[in-house]
């Protein structure tokens, strides 16, 4: 494979739009005990990697960027067994990934199944770990459930509505145009809604005879918490995972009592893959169905590692659909 960058990685030195991040060329390190060094393949996009540069989640100054990657181990430290050389390898979690090779703790480490790309792991396994505890331990879902799913287009959102359909729950997916909403509905959406043209609380009731839903998985924070709680049946789940419109600015108990017995959460993959028991069964869960074809994942942007700037122009500009990847 060509790279478009010399061997080296991405940093910043304060927090700040996408023009903050700077490459920096620089040959891997040796890894110390419990590492592996992992050469990658593919780098993942996500949206915490925006909150990371903007300052949104503070990091210690300098930093590395990029939480998720693919590639093949090529040395490993003492008293490494996890995994050995020449093993393909994915992870998500800690910082680093933007960049050519990474060290990585090995216990953070999951090994590739045959049929499974290295690309298709970089653009896929966080947001697969992600729904993977959603829809199994942070509000379980079956084939009774009807469920409010907004951002249903993006990159967790057509995983968490194919995995729906999967096991038989009914989907209602927010939406930002016509186009997403097509493509929310191939991949397993039951009903979608224009959230910026439609009132989404009461088109949820009319879907579900007046009654509400039982759970909202909801990425978008500010712009649609009011409209999750609005459509939530008596003691309904508010899950709220992400901050993609800015951060919910406060959650009133007076609030949840008087709408009905809600519950809100606010759940991280960190907390549900601390231990390495959990994060490889949330895995093996995850690509089992994409083995399976249960799980399509769709990589709709791919940009050289060198313009990552401008993917996370784009990514915050809602240009982007399904996965994005950059390659090294």
């Amino acid at each position: 494979m060509t790279r478009s960058t010399a061997h080296g990685i991405f940093t910043m030195q304060a927090p700040g739009g996408p023009e903050v991040m700077a490459f920096e060329a620089q040959e891997p390190a040796p890894p110390g005990p419990g590492q592996a060094l992992v050469e990658h393949e593919a780098v993942g996009l996500n949206y915490i990697d925006t909150y990371h540069r903007s300052g949104l989640y503070p990091l210690p100054l300098p930093s590395r960027l990029g939480v998720e990657a693919a590639g093949t181990v090529t040395a490993v430290g003492e008293g490494v067994t996890d995994v050995a050389l020449g093993d393909r390898v994915a992870y998500a979690g800690g910082l680093g990934a933007y960049a050519t090779w990474n060290l990585v703790p090995a216990k953070r480490l999951v090994k590739l199944p045959e049929d499974i790309s290295a690309e298709v792991a970089a653009a896929s396994l966080l947001k697969g770990l992600t729904t993977a505890y959603l829809l199994l331990r942070t509000y379980p879902a079956s084939k009774d459930t009807t469920m409010l799913v907004h951002a249903a287009a993006g990159g967790v959102g057509l995983i968490l509505c194919q995995w729906a359909r999967d096991i038989g729950a009914t989907v209602i997916g927010t939406v930002g145009s016509e186009a997403k909403a097509e493509l929310a509905r191939a991949n397993g959406a039951t009903h979608t809604i224009l959230y910026q043209q439609e009132d989404v609380p009461a088109r949820v009731r009319a879907f579900t005879n007046g009654v509400g839903v039982p759970v909202s998985y909801d990425s978008v924070g500010a712009a649609t918490y009011q409209m999750s709680l609005d459509s939530l049946a008596p003691l309904g789940t508010l899950v709220s995972y992400g901050n993609a419109s800015g951060p919910i600015e406060s959650v009133s108990p007076q609030t949840l009592q008087d709408k009905g017995s809600l519950f809100f959460t606010r759940p991280t993959l960190a907390t549900y893959t601390a231990r390495t028991e959990d994060l490889r069964s949330l895995a093996e869960a995850f690509f089992s169905r994409v083995v399976a074809g249960t799980i399509s994942i769709h990589i709709n942007q791919r940009y050289a590692l060198s313009d990552v700037v401008q993917a996370h122009r784009d990514l915050e500009a809602r240009k982007t659909t399904g996965s994005t990847i950059l390659k090294p």
